[in-house]
């Protein structure tokens, strides 16, 4: 084993063992970890599609939404009738037992995942001819669009809401639940780590960064790029549908345009994240997610009231001094450390055009 391989071994063990360990060292805060882990597979999945392939996408938050309403629909409409839930308060009426309640939500994880990448499929189709601006703006259509429409479906909750199954109460563990939706965040973040890495190192990566350098090109070369667009986009689906099934259980609460799709908060996040730690890198999303959580729980304490202030502040920061993110600017400064050989006649060009 190579000293790569192994200081990689060391990295992830260490990160493992530290996600495993952390709601028991800080275990005062499991549910801003949680988020945590949402937000990184969030800003991951973004990557693959805006830093990867080129396509700067805000409809991501459709998958997400789309994930929180399917599995808490599946959670209850496997032993309740639906309608009756969302009409009465749902655990005002009908209780579920602990086998009942994780039966369900593992079956409706497993359709927020698989539902969402069909969709991408099918929407993916339809829309990836746009490209540029014309695609963001479409993306952004959509997102808006799926939240005005969910809240007309009486079915879920409409305007009211949808009230998720509350957690089983027969658990006398006052820390459960937070461990619950903690440990499962933290598996999907591995499991979309690991697919995101194997990624990075096929064939599959080099056709989407071909289509971001120059679709055309890849389309003479006999790259099929319509195909490798749709498919992207249903691997970024199918980890958004479920980030949104586990947050929809850790709210407790769903409103279709507040939370769900939420567009203004979490859809824009999804972009700044990949951004700030650098998109296109397999760690700049991790990195950009972390600092950004601690940032913005900074700022929702310290200022609340000028939070959203501070934010815009943050982000005319991000593109205007670290364009190519966290990530990009360390590359720039310390190349050597990313592997990159630069001899003295380079770097005297470099500053001299500094």
């Amino acid at each position: 084993m190579n000293k790569v391989k192994q200081k990689d071994l060391i990295l992830y063990s260490g990160l493992i063992i530290l996600g495993l360990a952390a709601p028991y060292l800080f275990s005062a805060f499991k549910v801003q970890l949680t988020y945590l882990c949402v937000l990184i597979v969030l800003a991951m999945t973004w990557n693959l599609q805006g830093g990867e392939m080129g396509y700067n996408t805000f409809g991501n938050i459709l998958f997400y939404g789309l994930g929180m309403y399917l599995t808490a629909s599946v959670q209850v409409g496997m032993f309740f009738p639906l309608a009756e839930w969302t009409e009465s308060g749902g655990e005002k009426t009908f209780v579920h037992t602990t086998a009942q309640y994780f039966q369900g939500i593992g079956v409706g994880l497993l359709v927020s995942a698989i539902v969402p990448a069909i969709v991408a499929g099918a929407i993916g189709y339809a829309i990836l001819g746009l490209r540029g601006h014309y695609f963001a703006i479409c993306t952004l259509g959509l997102g808006i669009a799926a939240g005005e429409i969910a809240g007309g479906i009486e079915i879920i909750g409409a305007g009211q809401g949808f009230t998720t199954p509350p957690f089983p109460a027969e658990i006398v563990d006052t820390e459960a639940r937070g461990k619950f939706f903690y440990f499962l965040s933290f598996a999907l973040l591995i499991g979309t780590f690991v697919f995101v890495k194997y990624i990075y190192g096929s064939r599959f990566r080099l056709i989407l960064n071909a289509i971001r350098d120059n679709e055309d090109k890849a389309e003479a070369m006999g790259i099929q790029t319509m195909k490798y667009k749709i498919v992207g986009w249903m691997c970024s689906a199918f980890f958004c549908g479920l980030a949104g099934g586990i947050m929809g259980g850790l709210i407790g609460y769903i409103d279709s345009t507040d939370v769900a799709f939420d567009g203004r908060e979490m859809g824009v996040f999804m972009v700044l994240m990949a951004i700030l730690g650098g998109k296109g890198t397999l760690w700049g999303p991790v990195i950009g997610a972390t600092l950004f959580h601690f940032f913005k729980e900074g700022l929702w304490t310290l200022i609340l009231g000028w939070q959203y202030v501070a934010l815009g502040v943050l982000i005319v920061v991000i593109v205007v001094y670290f364009p190519e993110g966290l990530m990009g600017w360390l590359r720039e400064k310390y190349p050597e450390r990313f592997g990159e050989v630069i001899d003295d006649k380079d770097r005297k060009a470099q500053v001299e055009l500094k």
